[in-house]
């Protein structure tokens, strides 16, 4: 059943990119809006505001939603979260044809295709009543929410940016900042209100009236297409015009076969997976660790938002930090910081210890959105870039699918969390390793890849 899923998945995205929708929607020459400033800042609030939709399918959405089907069915929290791993991981599969069709068909087709299948897939979600559906339900969501939304705009953006990509990513998280700051408490208010059901509804009626038009509208897929250059510049970039400190030069790009011929690459792939992991095993059972400690469902969601709100700034910060730092030098501090979190978390037995976490938490976040939306262009390029994310995206969301499973099995086991926690700590020091062993690749003369 799931492969049959699967390659139907395939055929709808197949028809679509050959049929009227994507006819219809031509490459524009010009801005759609004229602007006084540099249209690349335009693309950079949609894609905040792609990563923000991008939430219906985010473990710190779905989380609020997980007790009341465990409630409203009857089903164990191991079922519950085996169904969401194994349609996460189903969904983490399909991730590198996304990022062909992106390569190919572009990001502003695409945004209105998966903008348009989210909704779907939240109207589904609302009318589940037995375990087939809720796996579809999950499926689809991870696939076209947590997986798409959040590679479209982690591709658009670098093509309008280089020399200023991280402060322009830094300014595409808050999107995903805000959303992770209101969808938890917003998804409990409404839930308390009208009911879980309507809730999807909700979510998938906004994509429909605010994100596909404004996608449609206004997205451009690289600045050449209106007549531009990347940050604005009146003429090519060339190596002398780039600092030495850079982690990047010219615009050399690397196609997935020369990629995968890296040592880097690998190394990349596999710090990709572990926040993926962690994080989505801890946000989708936060609910019950806290609960532990006789900490309510809504001052979960409170620690949730707390999270989103301090990773607010901490982005705007780490975009400069990485303009100026060598970004695997970040990202090895950023998972030495992951290890401090689980060490908070093990320590929580009251709120006061629960908003410590929640803080130090939402830190290393802030840096790790913008680590991997910074790291994969610099080091490759812009050209092939849907494809190289689509791999790695389908490296995170493959983490993110096996997250929560050993949190939900240890607990049935243990009755508790800790030995879990405990080796979930191991993950980010070998990622520290493989971060500070992950330096830029370079071409030789010939263009073949080099380890």
């Amino acid at each position: 059943m799931i492969i049959s899923l699967i390659f139907a998945i395939i055929r709808i995205v197949r028809s679509l990119s050959k049929g009227e929708l994507l006819m219809n929607i031509t490459a524009a020459k010009k801005q759609p809006i004229m602007t006084s400033f540099y249209y690349g800042w335009v693309i950079v609030g949609m894609a905040a505001l792609g990563v923000f939709f991008s939430g219906p399918g985010q473990t710190y959405s779905n989380s609020i939603f997980i007790d009341y089907y465990i409630r409203d069915f009857g089903w164990s929290r191991s079922l519950v979260s085996s169904i969401y791993s194994i349609a996460t991981l189903a969904s983490g599969i399909l991730m590198f044809f996304v990022g062909r069709y992106i390569d190919k068909y572009g990001q502003r087709k695409m945004a209105v295709i998966v903008g348009t299948a989210l909704a779907i897939a939240c109207f589904w979600n609302s009318m589940v009543i037995n375990v087939v559906m809720l796996f579809i339900g999950f499926f689809a969501i991870r696939l076209f929410g947590q997986g798409s939304m959040s590679l479209i705009p982690n591709t658009l953006v670098p093509q309008w940016f280089i020399t200023k990509r991280g402060r322009a990513m830094s300014y595409v998280a808050i999107g995903g900042f805000i959303g992770s700051a209101a969808f938890p408490p917003l998804n409990a208010w409404m839930i308390d209100a009208w009911g879980w059901q309507s809730t999807w509804r909700i979510w998938g009626i906004l994509l429909l009236v605010i994100f596909v038009p404004l996608a449609f509208f206004l997205i451009r897929n690289k600045p050449e297409e209106i007549g531009l250059l990347p940050d604005n510049r009146k003429q090519p970039l060339v190596k002398s015009n780039i600092k030495e400190t850079s982690d990047f030069v010219d615009e050399v790009s690397w196609t997935v076969k020369e990629a995968m011929k890296t040592r880097t690459f690998w190394l990349l792939l596999f710090c990709m997976a572990i926040p993926a992991l962690v994080n989505t095993g801890l946000t989708f059972h936060l609910v019950s660790i806290l609960g532990e400690n006789n900490l309510s469902p809504k001052f979960a969601a409170l620690i949730l938002s707390l999270m989103a709100i301090i990773g607010f700034p901490v982005t705007l910060v780490a975009g400069y930090v990485l303009d100026k730092v060598k970004v695997n030098i970040v990202l090895a501090c950023m998972f030495i910081g992951e290890i401090l979190v689980i060490v908070v978390l093990l320590n929580v037995v009251n709120s006061p210890l629960a908003i410590i976490f929640g803080v130090i938490w939402g830190i290393m976040a802030g840096f790790e959105r913008i680590v991997f939306g910074v790291i994969w262009p610099n080091y490759f390029g812009r050209k092939y870039i849907g494809s190289i994310n689509g791999i790695a995206m389908t490296m995170g969301v493959i983490g993110s699918a096996f997250g929560p499973l050993p949190f939900g099995v240890s607990y049935d086991i243990f009755g508790g969390y800790t030995e879990i926690l405990l080796i979930m700590m191991i993950l980010p020091f070998l990622g520290s390793i493989a971060a500070l062993l992950s330096k830029v690749p370079k071409k030789d003369e010939s263009s073949e890849a080099t380890i």
